[in-house]
């Protein structure tokens, strides 16, 4: 088996985790080279894998204007660093796994789906549902003809209260213009299934919600702009930080995206001095806590998505109604159930939780990725660059449809897209 060499651009989170493939199989791919502007993250990320100290790099820039070093290229930095990087290393012949979202503007979007087309290169967003076992065993499901013809679809997107607080009031993706909109920033990933279990392209959608608790007139009586600074709520507020970073199963393991020391001491300090300590109340934050969308497909089929912050259990739950019988089904407890019309059966299905990120879609889309291009492309990724914008156009459309309290034809949108690309 070949190996794939590949450098990677943003060690962080996700950085690491699409890197960790490397590590897990050392056979199949190596991380040859780095660019990451935290000295800490560089050093140590290049230290776990090997990377010598003139291929560790503070700016992805910087790497770029290297000859190529490798046969394909991780993106993983900041939303609004996606675009650019993934044109240049395009040109210079990398095959590209580009984290989502594509951009944070909709004519680049479209631009990347086509400038994909004018290479041959594997280019795969990181739409990573569509790895998992859970959504792939949906899709079979629905393929298979074991509930007739699919009708409507309900799904939901548990974001959690935690992790609202975490990522979307006190973290990277609190402000859309700093970063994208809610219904983009997260739930492009849903926007992306909605259209691959529907089997054909949105044709219209609506869209409501807004920001509804994270605000400061809903603060307790007396609280401080940082939990640590002596909250008179601190015994009764859910959003507590230390209580999350510490008390919170799920959110133990974010100790790495508050500081480069994730010691005790570390997050302490962390809390006390940076974004992740304040009052989810008196932040800066300005994007949705709650947004739902109605959409119509080309293909009749008619879906709901709710994006909530306000659960205790994450993940996404999904109902799947069709001509012959139903699945009710939730990603978190890896749990599908087919019901019957005619026979009254019930099958349940329990899928096995996988260790891995996402559901396991995370080496889910490596794997494919390493597959891809190994065989020189020769077949177009699941989740292809020109596949994926239209998860995105939904996205912005959706947002639009919130802002402007209308309807939107994907197709009129879509359009505009197309012309701003082409007279650009």
């Amino acid at each position: 088996m070949k190996q794939v060499t590949a450098v990677v651009l943003g060690a962080g989170g996700r950085g690491r985790a699409y890197a960790q493939y490397a590590l897990d199989f050392p056979n199949e791919m190596n991380i040859v080279a780095v660019a990451e502007p935290d000295e800490t993250r560089r050093r140590t990320f290049a230290e776990m894998h090997g990377i010598s100290e003139d291929r560790r790099f503070d700016d992805w820039e910087t790497l770029l204007s290297q000859p190529r070093m490798a046969d394909a290229i991780l993106i993983c930095t900041q939303d609004r660093m996606h675009y650019e990087p993934a044109i240049r290393a395009l040109e210079q012949g990398y095959h590209v796994l580009l984290e989502k979202p594509m951009s944070n503007d909709l004519t680049e979007c479209v631009s990347l789906a086509e400038a994909a087309k004018q290479v041959d290169r594997v280019f795969s967003v990181c739409h990573v549902l569509r790895y998992t076992p859970f959504f792939s065993t949906l899709k079979r499901v629905i393929e298979e003809g074991r509930i007739g013809d699919l009708v409507t679809i309900d799904m939901i997107e548990n974001v959690g209260y935690w992790h609202q607080a975490h990522s979307f009031v006190r973290g990277n993706w609190s402000r859309a213009g700093e970063s994208n909109p809610m219904i983009m920033a997260k739930s492009c990933h849903d926007m992306d299934i909605l259209v691959w279990l529907a089997g054909a392209d949105c044709a219209k959608l609506t869209s409501y919600g807004g920001l509804r608790h994270f605000t400061k007139e809903n603060a307790p009586e007396g609280a401080p702009l940082r939990c640590l600074d002596g909250c008179p709520a601190r015994d009764e507020c859910a959003y507590y930080a230390p209580d999350i970073y510490f008390g919170v199963e799920d959110a133990k393991g974010l100790g790495l995206a508050l500081t480069n020391d994730p010691s005790v001491e570390g997050i302490m300090e962390a809390l006390r001095t940076g974004p992740y300590g304040r009052c989810v109340y008196h932040c800066d934050n300005d994007v949705v806590d709650h947004q739902v969308v109605a959409m119509e497909f080309e293909n009749r089929i008619t879906a709901t998505f709710t994006m909530t912050a306000f659960t205790t259990d994450g993940g996404r739950t999904v109902k799947l109604m069709g001509t012959k019988g139903q699945i009710r089904a939730h990603m978190g407890k890896g749990v599908i159930e087919i019901s019957d019309f005619k026979t009254g059966r019930v099958e349940t299905i329990q899928l096995a939780m996988s260790a891995h990120g996402h559901g396991g879609g995370d080496r889910g889309i490596m794997k494919d990725f390493s597959e891809l291009v190994r065989s020189g492309g020769k077949s177009e990724s699941l989740s292809s660059a020109a596949v994926s914008v239209q998860s995105h156009v939904m996205a912005f459309a959706a947002e639009q449809s919130r802002l402007a309290h209308r309807s939107i034809l994907i197709r009129d949108y879509m359009k505009e897209a197309v012309e701003g690309v082409f007279s650009s």
